[in-house]
C-alpha cells in the first residue's frame, strides 16, 4: 500500500503535490483555512490549560520575573531636577538665513556667475538663527576678527518655538 501511495505522489504535478501536503497538514493539526479565528483562540487556551495540568502545575508556564519600579525611579535617580550633563556634548548645527525665495527649475538652471537671486529679505532685517533647522533667535551680521559672525538680537521663547512648530 505504501508503494501505490509513492506512484501517486511521483504521477502528480508539483502543485498537486503543494496542495496535497497542505492538505495533509491541515488535516493533522485539526484547522482550516477559512479563517475562523475563534476556533484558533479556543485551541490556544485549550492547550495552555492542558500545559499546565502537566505532573508539575506551573512549571511548564510560569510568569517572567519583572522589577519593580517606586514612584521616585527617574532618569537621575536624585532629585527633582532632570541631569542635563547627559545632553551637553550633543552636536547641534547651527545655521543664519539670509532670506529665500522659489523660483522655477527652469530659473535655476540658467543661473551662471554673477547671476542675482532676489530674496524675500529687505536690506537691514535681522537674519534668522536656526538650530537643526528650528528658529530660536534673529541677529545681525558681525566682524570678529576678520571672519563673520552674528549677534543675537532677539531669542525666541521656548513658548513661542512650541507655537512655530505646531502651525
Amino acid at each position: 500500500m505504501a508503494e501505490d501511495d509513492n506512484k501517486d505522489k511521483q504521477e502528480l504535478s508539483e502543485d498537486e503535490k503543494l496542495a496535497a501536503e497542505w492538505e495533509a497538514a491541515m488535516e493533522e493539526t485539526g484547522g482550516s483555512d477559512d479563517g475562523d479565528s475563534d476556533g484558533r483562540e479556543d485551541e490556544w487556551a485549550a492547550a495552555m490549560a492542558e500545559a499546565d495540568d502537566g505532573d508539575e502545575p506551573g512549571k511548564s508556564v510560569r510568569a517572567a520575573p519583572m522589577e519593580e519600579f517606586g514612584e521616585d525611579a527617574g532618569l537621575t535617580g536624585s532629585g527633582d531636577a532632570p541631569d542635563i550633563d547627559v545632553i551637553l556634548d550633543i552636536p547641534v548645527t547651527i545655521s543664519m538665513e539670509v532670506g529665500n525665495t522659489q523660483i522655477p527649475i527652469r530659473n535655476l538652471l540658467q543661473l551662471n556667475q554673477g547671476s542675482v537671486i532676489e530674496l524675500d529679505r529687505l536690506a537691514g532685517e535681522p537674519l534668522d538663527v536656526l538650530v537643526n533647522g528650528t528658529l530660536i533667535a534673529h541677529g545681525e551680521v558681525v566682524m570678529v576678527n576678520e571672519k563673520f559672525g552674528i549677534r543675537l538680537t532677539d531669542v525666541i521663547s521656548p513658548g513661542e518655538r512650541i507655537k512655530r512648530l505646531q502651525k
